[in-house]
């Protein structure tokens, strides 16, 4: 007797996929549907087996075993005369398995195998009451192929063209929009101008062999039509002809979408468009957060900036156009949903996908080419695996792949630190919507944990600058007077400003504005401290930094709102001086150098003033300046030294 050419412990210790186990064979329909889906070999594992006459059991210890009862003669004829009838005339195109018998313990029953390898064609199996259909086998179970599934099947046997290169119904060349061809083309360094658009519009051109031509010629009219893919990438008014070739790219301030404030981006236009929309929409995420409390990283981004554009290069070039639903990026607080409509790809296991192992797998062969040459995407099979290393590189929790029939959703979660920025920004609306007290307590809270956050410093500010309790911001400084150094100018400007002019506290204001006085600032940082140390009646600090700056800043030598500042500043010394000189008790020589000091003050004052005059073009400040000017005058006019006065009177 010839050794079989099958051995059942080696078929137990397959994947399901391949092996189908009927022990009674109920409905040979089920054998012949299994068969046909094994010949169709959705999974590309070559085939399978139908074993009849063996069940696969448990043992005691959970253990898979086979228990085989087998078939007695008269029945296994039966069934195999009837299975390889019904696959010569129900299956189209028609298969012919293999067969063979496989002995067992009792001599009077005998185990049937059928062996149907894969084929290249797409079969159909027809029951008896039901029209044919294509049957695969998904994990251990036969079922119609339908919908995406049977696109992917047709498309695999060559029965049905990938969509991406098939003609765009109803679309011609003239919905191309040959200024974005030519773009591309001069990114991709493939344009010529000797040669100009031409060629790349002929239906016998292709950029690469993985690309077909951009338009294909109907047979029987010879009109040109853009492919899919052409459509997709250079058409004008792409969705009319592909309804699902639109993102929305929508922002929830919470962790859910129940906020009805969000906010919401539709957009249409070619991919490369919308790519390129995406990827200014996605920066504004990845922005970064500085904290004080690690010093070995103090700076950290919100999301990577790799991980995000590989995410939404991935929904965009690997989703299933067929479906009209559009391309979705959600920003949460706390997260990134990105979902591209459409299963995984036949063949593609999730959990190798989290793992990023997953092998290439195109469903857009020719969109995926592209993205990769226009670097909106890299290259084959790196996709998964950039996202994963990106997101462990900057600290940030593993992003988290789901898919089902519908969609594939990828979520970037965001990096730890930037909780506390969420409760800021909690924060924030409760200010602007006058919830004072809510807004206190979540950032005192961020500020018990991370006591010279900056944002938080200043929002702590202006809380107490709407409480007008400039005490609190005041023992705040106090508390931390040692480390407020590290602070940025805005910062300790805002903290002197919440304090305000209470001469209490002065000498807490005057080391804050000389703090934030430090290095180089901008024009307006400038105007803002200033304007602090005068309501502080620190005048000379104010004049000593303004000299500063327009050392600094040659330029700022003619600015009309700091020359009216610096005249400011001189009208306010001089002021003092004539405080000083009006004190009786002050002794006669220096009331006569105050008076002289004076009118020496004045007579700087009136020079930026009038200088400032001279150069605004603003209505208002000019205004506010002219006013100044009868101030100073009216000064002068009131506070005449002692000797003048006589002068006058004779």
């Amino acid at each position: 007797m010839t050794r079989p050419l099958i051995d059942l412990n080696e078929l137990a210790r397959r994947e399901n996929e391949q092996t189908e186990w009927k022990e009674n064979v109920a409905d040979i329909d089920d054998v012949v549907a299994t068969l046909s889906a094994f010949a169709n070999d959705l999974q590309n594992l070559g085939g399978g087996y139908v074993v009849c006459g063996v069940a696969e059991t448990r043992d005691e210890h959970g253990f898979p075993t086979l228990a085989r009862a087998g078939l007695p003669a008269s029945r296994m004829r039966e069934v195999e005369g009837t299975v390889m009838t019904r696959c010569r005339e129900r299956v189209s195109p028609p298969i012919t398995p293999l067969v063979e018998q496989l002995a067992t313990e009792d001599p009077q029953r005998r185990i049937l195998v059928f062996v149907q390898p894969a084929t290249g064609t797409a079969h159909t199996f027809r029951r008896r009451s039901d029209g044919a259909k294509h049957f695969v086998r998904v994990s251990h179970s036969t079922i119609e192929a339908r919908n995406g599934v049977l696109r992917e099947l047709l498309v695999r046997k060559g029965a049905l063209e990938p969509w991406d290169r098939r003609p765009c119904n109803g679309a011609t060349e003239a919905d191309l929009d040959l200024i974005a061809l030519r773009d591309a083309l001069q990114r991709m360094g493939a344009f010529s101008a000797e040669q100009g658009l031409q060629p790349y519009l002929s239906p016998d051109y292709s950029l690469s062999a993985f690309v077909p031509p951009l338009l294909a010629a109907e047979p029987l009219t010879g009109v040109l039509r853009p492919r899919n893919f052409a459509m997709l990438l250079f058409g004008r008014n792409t969705h009319r002809f592909i309804p699902g070739a639109v993102s929305f790219f929508s922002i929830y301030p919470g962790t859910d979408r129940s906020d009805p404030h969000a906010e919401r981006h539709e957009l249409d236009g070619n991919l490369f468009e919308q790519a390129r929309r995406l990827q200014e929409l996605l920066d504004i995420q990845s922005y970064t957060a500085f904290d004080k409390t690690d010093p070995t990283s103090p700076n950290v981004i919100k999301y990577p900036q790799r991980a995000l554009y590989e995410a939404m290069g991935n929904a965009l070039a690997h989703r299933d156009y067929e479906q009209t639903d559009p391309t979705r990026l959600t920003v949460f607080s706390d997260r990134i949903e990105i979902a591209s409509p459409g299963p995984l790809p036949s063949g593609v296991d999730l959990a190798a996908l989290r793992r990023g192992e997953a092998p290439p797998k195109w469903r857009n062969q020719a969109l995926a080419w592209f993205f990769s040459r226009m670097q909106l995407a890299q290259g084959e099979g790196q996709g998964i695996p950039t996202i994963l290393r990106s997101m462990r590189e900057e600290g940030n929790p593993p992003p988290r792949f789901d898919a089902d029939d519908i969609r594939v959703v990828c979520t970037l979660p965001a990096h730890p630190r930037h909780a506390a920025l969420q409760e800021l920004r909690s924060a924030e609306q409760a200010l602007a919507l006058g919830e004072i007290e809510r807004a206190r307590v979540r950032v005192e809270g961020v500020l018990e944990n991370d006591p010279l956050n900056f944002r938080a410093i200043q929002l702590f500010a202006e809380i107490h600058q709407a409480r007008r309790d400039p005490a609190a911001v005041a023992a705040w400084v106090r508390r931390h007077r040692d480390e407020i150094g590290a602070l940025p100018p805005p910062v300790l400007l805002q903290l002197a400003e919440a304090i305000g002019g209470s001469e209490h506290d002065r000498p807490i204001i005057v080391d804050l504005l000389s703090r934030a006085a430090r290095g180089r600032l901008e024009e307006r940082e400038l105007r803002r401290i200033v304007v602090a140390m005068s309501k502080a009646k620190d005048d000379e600090s104010a004049l000593d930094l303004i000299e500063r700056q327009m050392l600094e800043h040659p330029e700022w030598r003619s600015n009309p709102s700091l020359l009216q500042l610096r005249g400011d500043s001189n009208i306010g010394l001089a002021k003092r001086c004539r405080d000083m000189a009006t004190k009786p008790e002050v002794a006669r020589a220096t009331k006569a150098r105050a008076w002289r000091d004076f009118h020496t003050y004045l007579d700087l004052a009136e020079r930026d003033l009038r200088a400032a005059l001279a150069h605004s073009v603003d209505q208002y400040l000019s205004e506010q300046i002219q006013r100044n000017i009868d101030y100073l005058e009216q000064l002068r006019r009131d506070n005449q030294p002692p000797q003048r006065r006589a002068a006058r009177r004779r």
